[in-house]
């Protein structure tokens, strides 16, 4: 596969007002990501609301994504994480709609309890897809399951020919560091912690996945300017920025990312419970307070 380079959103799914998927805001969702300088999508995760998506769901997901292929966006495909059998029914479908690559988290209800049990797991799924691109989605707030990822790496550099790196999202930098200097920086090491960007940068990442870059990725974009430009002060200031709109996402609760989008221009719709839509009165005091903290500067932008 190809080295990813740059910043891979993870989108949103879009939903109609009756808690249907709204498959007609993917090509829109398309140019309004790669208009603001995002090259990527790993679709169907722990953003887009994967868990809650049912098999024919993600599955009509995966194709309408696929109609818009493009070489310089990827579309990873995220084929979820409970049911061996499920995914690879789903990693089958992702490459006959032509998808980039596909990615899994380790079994979150019966864990596995080792490493090896989770090379194991692993090591089937991308069997039935060996000539796409797969990836290992390390989220242990999420999954619940947290081994260190340089361990598993090794494991799955021996067992699966067909690896192409993990999106990384979670702090631990030095296990991240291990794993992004491997063999040379042998794989894609995609870090997924969007507040910390700028550490993840001054490490070496190259390529990033997060839910933020949706709605403002040209905050990121002029974080790696100034880093590269060697004004690493005002790169600080600039995740600073960055993380003040981030805080939002805790203080408001788990319908703020799709806020977020609405306010920048591009509306998906209603959140699928357990997630909670704002409200008319929350999304008018969510962007009161957005006036007083540059999101107009920072936000995503159609052209």
């Amino acid at each position: 596969m190809k080295r990813i380079k740059g910043m891979i959103v993870a989108p949103f799914t879009a939903f109609n007002e009756d808690g249907s998927v709204n498959l007609a805001k993917v090509a829109d969702q398309k140019k309004f990501y790669k208009d603001s300088g995002v090259s990527g999508a790993f679709i169907c995760g722990s953003t887009g609301e994967g868990a809650a998506l049912t098999a024919a769901e993600r599955k009509a997901l995966f194709k309408e994504w696929g109609k818009f292929q493009d070489p310089d966006f990827t579309v990873i495909a995220f084929l979820g994480g409970t049911s061996l059998a499920e995914e690879k029914e789903l990693a089958l479908w992702a490459k006959e709609c032509g998808l980039d690559a596909v990615a899994v988290t380790a079994p979150y209800y019966q864990k596995p309890g080792s490493v090896a049990d989770l090379c194991a797991c692993c090591a089937e799924v991308a069997a039935a897809v060996p000539d796409m691109p797969f990836f290992y989605y390390h989220i242990p707030v999420l999954s619940g399951v947290n081994f260190p990822m340089y361990s598993l790496l090794k494991l799955m550099d021996e067992q699966i020919p067909n690896l192409a790196g993990i999106k990384y999202t979670f702090e631990d930098m030095m296990d991240y560091l291990f794993c992004l200097q491997y063999k040379d920086k042998k794989y894609n090491i995609l870090w997924g912690r969007d507040e910390m960007f700028l550490a993840a940068l001054a490490l070496g990442a190259e390529g990033n996945v997060g839910s933020t870059y949706g709605y403002m990725a040209p905050a990121y974009t002029a974080i790696e300017e100034k880093y590269k430009a060697g004004e690493f002060e005002e790169a600080v200031k600039l995740q600073v920025k960055a993380n003040e709109l981030i805080s939002l996402l805790n203080k408001y609760g788990s319908g703020c990312g799709k806020a977020y989008m609405k306010a920048a221009g591009c509306d998906l719709g209603p959140c699928r419970l357990p997630l909670k839509t704002f409200t008319a009165e929350q999304y008018k005091a969510f962007t009161e307070e957005l006036k007083g903290l540059e999101f107009e500067q920072f936000k995503n932008r159609y052209k």
